[in-house]
């Protein structure tokens, strides 16, 4: 029963290594404190550490049994997200969470290092590559997690294979759309790859509801219905945390709040558009992640019959 469950419900987090990015404010800064507070040692991968470092001082002064260690994680530069990768390998012998929470909505057009638009470079690929980097080091992670951050907008979204970029058009909420789909598409293809080579590692996914974030600072309309509809961080961060630490969760769970429209309340287990579980979709989006951010996953397809 998921209908009452909070931040107090995670269980202790001593001995675990965590990777949170973009937890520098929003859901994952609170996520980054909770586990923290929890005794978790936090990698907040951040992409600017002038935010990261006084964000990582406010939870240090909760006093956590835990740790919070800032590091430099820009996933629009694929180059940036290498060396993220290189020199947590180098320092780490274990990851037991890797929490994908970064992201932009609905920003003015505009274009990664690598020449990606930018929802679909930061929200999905950075990501996908980020997390390829990471997973031979997750699946030696005895019931490792990946948990990626979608949204309700993925409920509008499609994959728009012929302009991924958005070079033709740029309407900013069906990219963003695209790219929260993106995550569930990978998530889904992520898990029926991990349970097609038997691996412990779990690929779940989560969103927010209506959360009132810095996340929002394009779109006047929706701060304007903030004070109305949103919640706070804290609690738009409880899903994310169920489905990274809850006993009951599954490879290809997706969590969100329970309230009307998912916009708000307790995390509970929520259903995806018929568009996240199209596995076509999903083995071609893959393809072509491979091949943008030339990153190769240790994880075979899975044969269809």
């Amino acid at each position: 029963m998921t209908q009452q469950w909070t931040e107090n419900d995670v269980p202790n987090q001593t001995g675990r290594i965590v990777i949170v990015t973009g937890a520098n404010s929003g859901i994952g800064w609170d996520t980054a404190r909770v586990l923290a507070q929890k005794g978790a040692t936090v990698i907040m991968a951040c992409r600017s550490m002038q935010r990261a470092n006084p964000a990582a001082e406010q939870i240090k002064a909760l006093n956590p049994s835990g740790t919070v260690i800032p590091m430099q994680l820009d996933l629009g530069n694929l180059e940036s997200v290498r060396a993220f990768a290189a020199e947590f390998l180098a320092q780490y012998t274990r990851l037991d969470l890797l929490i994908n929470n970064a992201g932009v909505m609905m920003p003015p057009y505009g274009k990664t290092t690598q020449g990606f638009e930018q929802q679909f470079g930061i929200n999905h690929l950075g990501h996908f590559a980020l997390t390829g980097l990471l997973l031979e080091l997750l699946n030696a992670t005895p019931n490792a997690r990946i948990v990626t951050v979608s949204s309700g907008a993925h409920q509008t979204g499609i994959i728009n294979f012929d302009d991924l970029n958005w070079e033709k058009e740029y309407p900013a909420m069906r990219s963003y759309g695209q790219s929260k789909l993106a995550n569930l598409l990978f998530t889904y293809e992520l898990q029926r790859r991990l349970t097609a080579m038997q691996r412990t590692t779990l690929a779940v996914a989560s969103h927010p509801g209506w959360t009132s974030t810095n996340l929002q600072q394009h779109s006047g309309f929706v701060q304007f219905l903030n004070p109305f509809f949103a919640q706070d961080s804290a609690m738009g961060a409880l899903p994310t945390l169920y489905a990274a630490v809850a006993s009951s969760v599954h490879g290809g769970d997706y969590y969100g709040p329970s309230g009307l429209w998912e916009m708000r309340g307790y995390p509970k287990k929520v259903s995806s558009s018929a568009r996240s579980h199209d596995e076509a979709v999903a083995r071609r989006l893959w393809e072509i992640s491979e091949s943008l951010t030339q990153v190769t996953y240790p994880l075979a397809p899975v044969m269809q019959p």
